[in-house]
């Protein structure tokens, strides 16, 4: 069903082509000034055009043609002329009244349901071996923000973690467990299966490995030595490497579960790079039988510059010098495992902005190939969060830190405005814990997610966790205060009638023609894939409601029975749209504060 805005949109294009004018002058949009919900502008635009043609028509004269054309039209209560000619637009009572019940009863809350696409995510990008860091924040709350808007409209997408587990940082593990343990069944060459199935090695034993390993190859290159021999081995199959690959996978996928879980963010395909390995040699082959490749001093590369590119694009590098294989090899072998496994419409890239080249060059080689066409990929990128120097977060040792001492950090933020609020005293200690967990990750998420995916921002807890402003935890307020109303109307016995919103008050009307926005809201964040947008509404929503509350007694004994019932219908519709807006950003409300 469409929206107010949509609906006054197609009768104005209609009526300025009734007059001679095109259809795109007819466009309306919310109003930006004065009373009028909703304002078309394009007479002014109009009046231009009959000037060039010689004919000396005012804007006011064409606004006034338009009005004539919709001024007795049923869901206009009134149309009037503003400024040097906008047309100020105010809905009939009658039309925002079917509207409000329209929302009620639309199980999708008025969102598009748009032709389902099969699309994947690939936004996760944590590497095998190493505990989640802040850098794995912003790929995280994004891609699940987008994944979650896209299902609401109807799409079938899956989320897939992408995990970094191939390349030199096995080879470290693998050269370093041989130094600790070189009596392990899986260094000896002779063996070749029946290898454990427990793992010697468990996250905090990975977690020191790697690290120890690096320095230790970094400073020595005999050590260095020891870690390219072991990569190469594992990348030629050496079975007992196989065997611990398969060991570090597994031991970290459990711990990233529960890393991911605590951001409440979840992926359907558990996929790293090595998955994709066995693809690799077919996958040269057709490319160099679709003669697309060239050898460029000993190294195999897709060329993708264009003529028409104003700065140097380098050429995908397949296969180095030495015959290895590098970070464009793996991901276009992973396209080749989607294209033949999910068959995606689209794959969408949640990755931070400084990695666009490298995307822009595997997106080029893809096309050359024939695998997909370059609209079906797409590099959502995004900027960094930083620290009160302007650089990107880290401890103050200078070390990233970990994602557990980032959350755990909100944590302790939202317990202390909790207990200067006074919210919750009452509660059990249990419940005032979950409390602080949720109102600390609402914080995190709606901090990060209402930037504009590609800007900079500051950390900054104390300001994240405060209830006052454009912050999380004042949306989760919102949403609390309206089913405390619920729940005291229906300890009171008081029934409400959905299908009867009287909107007789302005603070009514205002919140209902946020609440009409949703769907709107909703396509432009998913289409241009930027959260923001939904936060914005959102935010707006919680602002009308606060507004309407302080105006519109609900519970009052004051307050008259059919208007206690429509304002509770009108309360019912804002905490549905507020829960389903939050959950799309991937943020969970209390029952109560």
């Amino acid at each position: 069903m469409p929206s107010i805005l949509e609906t006054f949109d197609e009768l104005f294009r209609e009526a300025f082509v009734n007059i001679g004018y095109p259809e795109e002058l007819g466009g309306v949009q919310e109003s930006s000034r004065g009373s009028a919900p909703y304002q078309c502008n394009g007479a002014m635009r109009a009046a231009g055009i009959s000037k060039k043609q010689g004919k000396h028509i005012t804007p006011s004269d064409v606004a006034l043609s338009v009005i004539e054309k919709l001024q007795d039209h049923p869901m206009i209560n009134k149309l009037e002329i503003g400024g040097p000619g906008f047309i100020n637009i105010y809905p009939s009572i009658i039309y925002l009244r079917e509207r409000a019940s329209e929302l009620l009863l639309d199980e999708n809350y008025g969102i598009k349901q748009e032709p389902p696409l099969s699309v994947i995510i690939d936004y996760g990008g944590a590497n095998v071996a190493k505990p989640m860091h802040v850098g794995h924040l912003r790929s995280a709350v994004i891609g699940e923000s987008i994944k979650r808007i896209l299902r609401a409209q109807g799409h079938n997408v899956i989320g897939d973690v992408h995990m970094g587990d191939w390349g030199l940082q096995m080879g470290h593990l693998i050269s370093e467990l041989r130094i600790e343990q070189p009596s392990l069944s899986y260094f000896d060459g002779d063996i070749t299966s029946g290898f454990p199935d427990t793992s010697p090695v468990t996250m905090d034993d990975l977690a020191r490995l790697y690290p120890q390993a690096s320095v230790a190859a970094k400073n020595n290159h005999e050590r260095m030595e020891l870690s390219r021999i072991a990569t190469a081995e594992l990348q030629s199959g050496r079975p007992g490497y196989r065997a611990l690959l398969e060991h570090f996978i597994s031991v970290s996928v459990a711990a990233l579960k529960v890393g991911y879980g605590k951001l409440g963010v979840e992926f359907d395909l558990w996929k790293g790079e090595a998955c994709v390995d066995p693809l690799i040699p077919e996958m040269i082959k057709e490319l160099k039988l679709k003669k697309i490749t060239e050898e460029d001093n000993g190294a195999l590369i897709i060329r993708v510059q264009e003529e028409d590119d104003k700065l140097e694009i380098p050429p995908v590098m397949l296969l180095a010098s030495s015959g290895a294989v590098l970070y464009h090899t793996t991901d276009m072998a992973t396209l080749v495992d989607r294209k033949e496994t999910n068959k995606p419409d689209r794959i969408i890239y949640v990755v931070d902005q400084r990695q666009a080249l490298h995307f822009e060059q595997v997106f080029r080689a893809a096309s050359k190939a024939g695998w997909f066409h370059p609209d079906q990929l797409y590099h959502v990128g995004f900027g960094t969060m930083n620290g009160k120097d302007g650089k990107p977060f880290k401890t103050r040792e200078g070390g990233v830190l970990r994602l557990e001492d980032l959350l755990d950090i909100m944590n302790a933020s939202a317990k202390n405005r909790l207990e200067e609020s006074g919210i919750g005293i009452s509660f059990d200690s249990k419940e005032r814990s979950e409390i602080a967990r949720k109102v600390g990750l609402a914080a995190l998420k709606f901090a990060d997610l209402q930037n504009q995916r590609l800007t900079n921002y500051t950390f900054d807890p104390v300001r994240f966790t405060s209830f006052e402003g454009k912050t999380g935890p004042y949306l989760l307020y919102a949403v609390v205060r309206i089913k405390s109303i619920l729940r005291k109307a229906a300890s009171a016995s008081i029934d409400f009638d959905d299908k009867n919103i009287e909107l007789s008050h302005s603070s009514e009307k205002e919140l209902l023609i946020a609440l009409d926005a949703f769907g709107r809201s909703t396509s432009n964040a998913a289409s241009k894939y930027l959260p923001h947008i939904l936060c914005d509404h959102v935010y707006r929503v919680a602002q009308a409601f606060s507004r309407f509350y302080a105006d519109c007694p609900i519970l009052s004994e004051d307050t008259p029975r059919h208007l206690q019932s429509s304002r509770l219908s009108l309360a019912k519709l804002t905490l549905l749209q507020l829960e389903m807006g939050l959950y799309m950003l991937g943020i969970e409300a209390p029952e109560r504060m």
